[in-house]
């Protein structure tokens, strides 16, 4: 029997899931396919509703070899895991002669531990352990939610926490789960034959596709000790979140909190000279925070050296011994030992990483409201960890609806770790070799949209009312009929809005943080003259195709704000080497914010609206037609009655057609 050709393949599984072939998919497979088949890398940009997903397995299955995916979202994790694989693989089946396995891994803290569930939690302040079972009251909601997770714990396969319908509290699932440090190991725990994480990483193992995370492939680059299977085949899906993942991985913090949450785990287990010698630390670790202002440390003041040196010291002290003092009085010494461990041990490795120093990373201080400030420290890049970790010694492909911004793909590339498109080694130096393409989309947007800029304006500052911006986006919304998706550059931004509004119209405004994101999607989708205001996270998260999302709204162009450390210093650092640190660092981070939030507009082939900028400098800034290139194509004007009218119009015609 004749080897069956990709096109008939992804025929087979488009047809399994109801889907309709596309020409971008079709060209997005072959792409796929040529670069597992010759070990490059592929940048691949593919719109809303090009099926991505098949794009990719479709060649990784047939391909043969272990494929690792790695998405950003839970939504599209679950939607690959049991939608598109299930019926794919079935699809496939007859014709590869083979049924490929796929499994899903998560970092340990996502799966429940059956030890923290039978034994109890370490607590810090009692004598040996806490059943949270017991102390909680059964009508309080950490009650309810513990005793839920009891019951579930009998019927669930995966221990999943994802799994868990409705979920729980994080306060209730830090009760039944562990970190990676704090547990105690299968060999050595009591239930570790019937371990819900380990059992997952079994299947994992003999898995021809592992759906996994960013998160937990920035920790298998980062840590060194492997959590993920060898895999010939790596396929970033969502890959403009990869970054600032990898970062978020990457970024040690300490708060006074953390650091005494350690020193009363470790008291019981140390003797009291080791354990005064880092409450010491503590206490004079705790008063400098109090004083701390927020802002980057370009260099680290010399107080603040000698306390991180002081906890680094107590904290090295501290685990020397943990080994080696045992107390008569402290039960299931195991787990209280590994949990002691875990916080000094995390401790003991951001201060030596600040006290170190290195011209790599960047140090500043926070003040959160409710919980104060905390010490932070994050790679100034993460190219260089990308670029030897990720695409060293396997095929990489990355997609995402949004990898070309200004027009090319190496502002991305760049991001990666990756040199410029087409760039070729030498002897000395061998570097990864890779392309970009754009499949395109298989909405037609200059029809299906407009782009409109309200060059009219003020240019926003940084803070203050802006009375023009509020009339207009008024306007907008009485012209739409509803129907508006309101993206903000902040909260308080977004909440003035919903504030001014619904004094102003007789429309419901929806506001984020007044319900989970859910429910607050799913009554905006529910009802045409509903808007929902919110801010950067909700950007990616709403998918509300048809007639009740048609205009969406952007109060400003999203750049990083001027006193954020690490896009400061990112900034500075390209300027430094003689590049354009605006453009590469502030201008690359609005343009991808942009994009996805314009990306909300047009989700389905009939969708029809208008994305609003209400900040001139889209239209009058040297910057703005890069902005606009990593837009969707849509109808650009900045005349503010054409659209009015052009929203009057499509309000019209969605009323008539629900009529």
């Amino acid at each position: 029997m004749t080897k069956p050709s990709l096109p008939e393949l992804l025929h087979a599984a488009v047809a399994a899931v109801g889907g309709v072939e596309r020409p971008g998919q079709v060209t997005m497979a072959e792409a796929v396919a040529q670069a597992i088949d010759d070990g490059s890398h592929l940048l691949v940009q593919a719109g809303t509703g090009t099926g991505k997903s098949l794009g990719y397995l479709v060649p990784a299955l047939a391909h043969g070899d272990r494929v690792v995916v790695a998405t950003a979202t839970l939504a599209l994790q679950r939607q690959l895991v049991e939608r598109d694989l299930p019926r794919t693989v079935d699809a496939l089946h007859p014709q590869l002669r083979r049924r490929p396995e796929f499994a899903m891994l998560k970092g340990r803290s996502n799966y429940l531990c059956l030890h923290r569930l039978h034994e109890g939690v370490p607590q810090d302040e009692e004598e040996g352990l806490f059943d949270p079972f017991e102390a909680a009251a059964p009508t309080s909601k950490l009650g309810q939610d513990l005793l839920r997770l009891r019951d579930w714990s009998d019927e669930t396969e995966t221990g999943d926490r994802d799994d868990l319908t409705p979920g729980v509290s994080d306060r209730a699932w830090s009760q039944v789960s562990v970190t990676s440090r704090e547990c105690l190991g299968a060999s050595k725990c009591a239930y570790g034959a019937e371990c819900f994480a380990e059992a997952a990483r079994e299947r994992a193992k003999l898995a021809d596709v592992v759906v996994t995370n960013h998160a937990l492939l920035a920790i298998d680059a980062i840590e060194g000790a492997p959590v993920l299977p060898q895999h010939e085949v790596l396929i970033v899906d969502e890959a403009h979140e990869l970054v600032s993942r990898v970062t978020g991985v990457a970024t040690g913090e300490l708060t006074p909190g953390q650091v005494n949450r350690a020193v009363r785990r470790a008291a019981k287990l140390v003797d009291e000279k080791v354990a005064d010698q880092l409450q010491t630390a503590a206490e004079g670790f705790e008063r400098l925070m109090e004083l701390a202002l927020p802002g980057r440390l370009e260099e680290i003041p010399e107080d603040l050296a000698y306390a991180l040196m002081a906890l680094r010291d107590a904290a090295r002290a501290v685990i020397s011994s943990l080994g080696s003092t045992r107390d008569k009085s402290v039960q299931d010494e195991d787990a209280v030992r590994k949990q002691a461990m875990a916080s000094v041990e995390t401790v003991h490795d951001v201060a030596e990483r600040i006290t170190q120093g290195s011209e790599y990373d960047v140090v500043w201080y926070e003040r959160h409201d409710r919980f104060g400030a905390s010490l932070r420290v994050a790679p100034l890049s993460v190219s260089g960890l990308l670029r030897e970790k990720l695409f060293a010694e396997r095929s990489v492909v990355l997609t995402s609806a949004t990898l070309k911004l200004g027009g090319d793909f190496n502002g991305v590339g760049a991001s990666l770790g990756l040199p410029p498109e087409g760039t070729v080694g030498t002897e000395d130096e061998d570097v990864p070799v890779w392309k970009g393409i754009d499949v395109g989309s298989p909405f037609d947007y200059p029809k299906q949209g407009i782009l409109y800029v309200a060059r009219h304006l003020a240019t926003p500052g940084r803070e203050g009312s802006r009375g023009d911006m509020m009339d207009e986006l008024a306007e907008l919304v009485e012209a739409a009929g509803g129907r508006t998706l309101g993206l903000f550059s902040s909260m308080r931004a977004a909440q003035a809005a919903a504030e001014e509004l619904r004094g102003r119209l007789d429309k419901p405004i929806l506001l984020q943080g007044e319900d989970t994101l859910g429910e607050l999607i799913k009554n905006f989708a529910n009802d045409a003259e509903t808007c929902l205001f919110g801010t950067l996270s909700l950007w990616q998260g709403v998918d509300v195709p048809g007639p009740n999302c048609q205009l969406v709204v952007m109060d400003r162009i999203p750049f990083p704000r001027p006193d954020d450390p690490l896009m400061s210093a990112r900034q500075k650092a390209v300027e430094e080497s003689g590049g354009n640190g605006f453009m590469a660092v502030a201008a690359t981070h609005a343009a991808l914010l942009m994009a996805q939030g314009a990306g909300r507009l047009v989700r389905a082939t009939g969708d029809r609206g208008v994305v609003a900028v209400l900040d001139p400098r889209l239209a009058n800034a040297r910057y703005g037609s890069y902005l606009r290139a990593s837009l969707p194509d849509f109808w650009y004007t900045t005349d503010r009655n054409q659209v009015r009218r052009s929203l009057a119009a499509i309000d019209a015609a969605a009323k008539a057609a629900t009529a």
